[in-house]
């Protein structure tokens, strides 16, 4: 088979590398860097099985910005580019696939078109009865950030949004792809898919509220968080997943799509879902409070991403704790070697040197805990309760 895949985030490359072990894959994306890190065999995302996998395994891949007559001469063609939330519109910004899915139909292509990107609820329909002659689909990915290839060779499921020969012949790809040969596919309406995605990530949104909501209680009340969480958690209908306490959810997906799906709901009555902003909200307003009691004045920000092994910090709770902290009065000084050169970020100081940060600082706030910090624990605040699990 012959496949192109359309931007190279996280979904789009784990894609094209998890398909390139068997499959001729061309990877595109109008980011010129990253195609020469691609050919060069170097991950431009942070994932240590991605770069193993550029490194070792004997990949079917090669790259290109244009998405030209080569591309629609594919046997399938996956669009992974970014949909960000736009506020002003309360939806999903879709321009960067309406932009591929316009270029796609004046180059008459006649491949089946995977759409991966997160999408409103409707969109694929919409899209199919603007452009009749193309043949689009929408598959919904569910990747961890610096998980996104194992996550695609072991996936939980696999959806397509449609019941034709073409969804079916996809799902048959990534199955005989992935190592997980009992993993469950579905074939929904698009609609239907769409919402799986979205009523997904809500779930695991509210599910990271809870649990900071739970912790807010406990702090408030002086009662040991950990005790609580497990005995709650040693229930097997809750389970002990996603129930660490953290400042807040953030990352890609979890804020965007919370919005999107509230979006959707419209008239529909409903208090959860909207409620999630709110929530997360208040969480991180009471993380300030709390560490507003210390009475330090040079606070250090130790790391700025989101998750552990991950290089997305976009969206991370521990930037509008900086935000709120800085409005307080607080000098805050940032550890994060992601951000390389950088002397100054949010109007903070950026420290590139570890020992000068510990030096610099009175308490040192992370949204995570790690082994590099386990020699000043008496100066670290952290909501994590189970450490570096």
């Amino acid at each position: 088979m012959k496949i192109s895949v359309i931007g190279m985030g996280y979904v789009g490359l784990s894609n094209a590398i998890l398909l390139a072990v068997k499959h001729t894959v061309t990877c595109h994306d109008n980011n010129p860097s990253k195609l020469e890190l691609i050919n060069k065999k170097v991950s431009p995302i942070k994932d240590l099985l991605i770069k193993s996998y550029l490194k070792n395994k004997p990949l079917k891949l090669s790259t290109s910005i244009d998405v030209n007559e080569e591309t629609i001469k594919s046997n399938f063609i996956i669009i992974s580019t970014p949909t960000n939330y736009d506020p002003l519109k309360n939806t999903f910004d879709t321009s960067s696939i309406d932009s591929i899915l316009l270029k796609l139909n004046k180059l008459k292509c006649n491949a089946p078109i995977i759409i991966k990107s997160t999408l409103p609820i409707g969109y694929t329909d919409n899209a199919n009865q603007k452009y009749k002659n193309l043949k689009i689909y929408f598959s919904p990915e569910f990747l961890r950030e610096g998980k996104a290839l194992y996550d695609n060779l072991y996936p939980s499921r696999i959806i397509i949004g449609n019941t034709d020969k073409y969804s079916k012949r996809f799902l048959s790809i990534l199955k005989n792809s992935s190592l997980n040969k009992y993993v469950k596919t579905f074939t929904m309406t698009s609609r239907e898919a769409e919402s799986v995605k979205l009523f997904a990530n809500s779930y695991l949104a509210m599910r990271v509220a809870y649990f900071n909501e739970l912790d807010s209680f406990a702090l408030s009340q002086n009662i040991d968080t950990k005790q609580l969480i497990d005995g709650i958690c040693a229930d097997p209908r809750i389970g002990d997943g996603y129930n660490n306490p953290s400042f807040g959810f953030g990352g890609y997906c979890l804020p965007k799509d919370t919005l999107q799906l509230s979006s959707n709901f419209k008239n529909v009555p409903n208090a959860i879902v909207k409620s999630l902003k709110k929530s997360n909200q208040l969480r991180k307003r009471y993380i300030v409070d709390d560490i507003l009691k210390s009475k330090a004045i040079h606070i250090g920000i130790y790391l700025l991403a989101m998750k552990k092994d991950s290089d997305n910090f976009r969206e991370s709770s521990i930037i509008d704790v900086i935000k709120l902290l800085k409005k307080n009065g607080k000098t805050i000084y940032i550890y994060e070697p992601l951000l390389g050169k950088k002397t100054n970020i949010f109007g903070c100081t950026v420290v590139d040197d570890f020992n000068s940060f510990l030096a610099k600082t009175s308490l040192i706030v992370t949204n995570r805990r790690c082994k590099e910090l386990s020699k000043v624990q008496n100066k670290v605040y952290t909501r994590d309760i189970y450490g570096e699990n």
